[in-house]
């Protein structure tokens, strides 16, 4: 399957949970670390956002969306049954996406949206973070005792907030979600999909993703 071709960018949470799919489902690819900067003419001919990640299949489609590259990954392997045969983890990505990630972006940027002051931003978080934290209980993931879709896509955007501003965080009255996140991060899938690439230049030999 080296004809795989994922378009990635190491920092991106986005680019993130579409890599722990793609590691877990031990699919072998060949990565492209994107400056975002600089983006390969490559990246552009073939998707018209621009933004990471991209996977170009053998057969030439392009599934251009995070969360579609990690459900067609865990379609093709998934042994420790990470898609849950039930709406709610779907329910809690969308809440991620939809709802958490856009207040996340004025927390982390908040010099540059001055409407508001950074606490204000934070509180809004805040609210997603509690469901978290409920919905973990007193169990190691959020959806019972083994990891699933949900742990890894979402994961990616918590770690992003408490990078904002680490000592707040662990001081929080979050214990289950910090030891989630903790967990997220010392994990050895974590370790392996944050290695660090070059970045990718027309006629260099191919970097392999899982070898």
């Amino acid at each position: 399957m080296a004809d795989l071709i994922l378009y990635s960018f190491r920092r991106c949470p986005y680019a993130m949970r579409a890599r722990l799919a793609i590691a877990y489902a031990q699919i072998q690819l060949q990565l492209r670390e994107v400056v975002l900067k600089n983006k390969p003419q490559q990246l552009l001919q073939i998707s018209p956002k621009a933004t990471v990640p991209v996977l170009q299949l053998c057969n030439g489609q392009v599934i251009e969306q995070s969360l579609d590259i990690m459900f067609w990954a865990l379609e093709q392997r998934d042994p420790d049954q990470w898609l849950l045969d039930k709406p709610d983890p779907l329910i809690l990505i969308e809440q991620c996406d939809l709802q958490f990630k856009p207040w996340l972006d004025k927390y982390k940027y908040a010099d540059r949206h001055l409407e508001h002051n950074l606490d204000h931003y934070r509180q809004h978080c805040c609210e997603y973070l509690t469901i978290l934290e409920r919905q973990l209980g007193n169990q190691p993931y959020l959806f019972g005792s083994k990891k699933s879709v949900a742990d890894a896509a979402i994961f990616p955007f918590i770690r992003q907030f408490a990078h904002v501003d680490r000592d707040w965080f662990y001081q929080s009255d979050y214990p289950q979600l910090q030891a989630w996140l903790t967990a997220q991060i010392d994990s050895v899938l974590f370790k392996e999909i944050m290695q660090k690439y070059p970045a990718w230049q027309l006629g260099q030999q191919p970097q392999m993703f899982i070898e």
